[in-house]
């Protein structure tokens, strides 16, 4: 367990200083914690040191001597986030020897995927983390619902929060969210709109513009509900050309395949062709250069219903979807791996962009805060949006407290605050002022504050 009397941060250790390393460090520290990295490059301990206020140690994270310098004895949570598996597993493992942390390893073989259960109860790992997994996982949520520009699911899949760009002509510009819960449906909860650069936290009489970019939490059948009413697509995408036949392309087929999406792969390497071939019996495997304008017209882009360009470049993947935008009406997911020039990046027409880091870090901040809060409640989802302007978050509410048993009228809220849903032992509330939170629900609450740890953050101070 970790020590939920620490009023400051938490110390940390995070051994890995590559890409999903660095973003970790990136968000751990807005956080407020305590950390300290270890790698074996010195210059990479050293980018990551002058970038951020951290400690760094150059070693083997996994070594008993490295864990001692890095102060092992003492820490809170241990990070394992390197590029390899085994390596990731030995440093959990000798973390647990010699400390007392809570462990996290990034593991993305799918052979251990497979085993997670057996490797986090043997290794006594609290979380087993893999981007590749993740971000295929989230891809393949958009592709459900191609007119998208995002899907995150809360309340264990019974709740979808969907971000979409808003036509200038659509039958919904200029009316009030009052409104359209009178008119078209009240089973659609306005969360949060992007305009201008600025995120509101939208009430009854706020108006809504063509151009607006909005998230709104609903069921998975009033979602499509109420895009087909708006006049939004809300089919599932028929095939998916993918180029690249990494790891995370194989989880991206195997959920397509699995939702009846045909699945198209094109991968230069004959020899993973031949893998893929084997693991995936019901997918087209294509081997060439998918790089290549004319292999990509005769596999058939021009015509696809969904484009995902997984080549393990970001700089391949982001010409190759503005090359799928220029030719086909494809839904088109970018997944970048880096954040540099990501301002750029979204002012650009890809489609919907991945970050998988994004995702990692989101889960282990949630983490973090769900055990540095109190033992009233407990952070089960978490995710940024609109660049973190915003936070939507899933507390379960564990005991009573402060914000239990009082109709939500009566609760002093702080502003720019949305409380979207309650679920009530599976059944979903959209609240009104008269409802009330109890101890056992899980609430659901999106506002542009952010660091919430506890359910009672919501309340404004006197």
């Amino acid at each position: 367990m970790l020590n939920n009397n620490i009023k400051s941060g938490l110390r940390i250790i995070i051994v890995g200083c590559g890409k999903v390393g660095s973003n970790l460090v990136e968000q751990l520290i807005k956080e407020g914690h305590d950390i300290t990295v270890i790698d074996k490059s010195p210059a990479k301990v050293q980018n990551v040191t002058n970038t951020y206020d951290v400690m760094g140690v150059v070693g083997n994270g996994a070594s008993y001597s490295a864990q001692m310098e890095a102060g092992i004895a003492k820490t809170d949570l241990f990070v394992a986030v390197t590029g390899s598996d085994e390596l990731n597993l030995l440093c959990c493992t000798v973390a647990k020897h010699v400390g007392h942390s809570v462990t996290v390893a990034r593991v993305h073989t799918p052979e251990y995927i497979k085993e997670h259960k057996y490797l986090k109860e043997k290794l006594g790992l609290e979380m087993i983390i893999n981007p590749e997994y993740e971000a295929a996982k989230v891809i393949s949520a958009i592709l459900s619902l191609p007119t998208a520009e995002a899907v995150s699911s809360f309340a264990h899949g019974q709740v979808e929060m969907i971000r979409i760009k808003l036509p200038e002509d659509n039958m919904i510009c200029g009316k009030r969210v009052m409104d359209i819960g009178r008119d078209i449906t009240s089973h659609v909860v306005f969360c949060a709109v992007e305009r201008g650069g600025e995120v509101f936290i939208p009430t009854g009489p706020f108006i809504l513009n063509g151009g607006d970019v909005i998230s709104f939490v609903a069921s998975r059948k009033e979602t499509r509900l109420f895009l087909k009413k708006i006049g939004f697509r809300t089919g599932q995408a028929r095939d998916t050309l993918i180029v690249g036949g990494g790891i995370d392309s194989y989880y991206l087929a195997e959920m397509l395949l699995r939702a009846g999406t045909e699945v198209k792969i094109i991968e230069n390497s004959q020899e993973k062709c031949k893998k893929l071939s084997t693991l995936l019996p019901e997918a087209v495997i294509i081997n060439d250069d998918g790089t290549q304008e004319e292999v990509l017209k005769e596999a058939g882009l021009e015509t696809a219903g969904s484009f995902v360009p997984l080549t393990g470049i970001d700089e391949e993947n982001v010409l190759l979807s503005l090359h799928a935008k220029n030719v086909s009406n494809a839904k088109v997911v970018t997944k970048i791996t880096r954040n540099n020039f990501k301002n750029i990046l979204d002012k650009m027409d890809l489609g919907s962009l991945i970050y998988p880091k994004y995702i990692i870090s989101e889960a282990i901040v949630a983490y973090v805060r769900a055990k540095k809060n109190s033992m009233n409640c407990n952070i089960e989802t978490l995710y940024h949006l609109f660049d973190s302007k915003a936070e939507a978050i899933e507390f379960h509410i564990e005991a009573s407290s402060g914000i239990t048993g009082i109709s939500l009228q009566d609760l002093k809220l702080k502003p720019n605050l949305l409380i979207a849903f309650i679920n009530r032992h599976g059944e979903i509330i959209f609240p009104g002022g008269s409802d009330m939170i109890l101890p056992g629900d899980n609430v659901m609450i999106v506002t542009t504050h952010t660091g919430f740890k506890d359910i009672q953050d919501i309340l404004a101070k006197n």
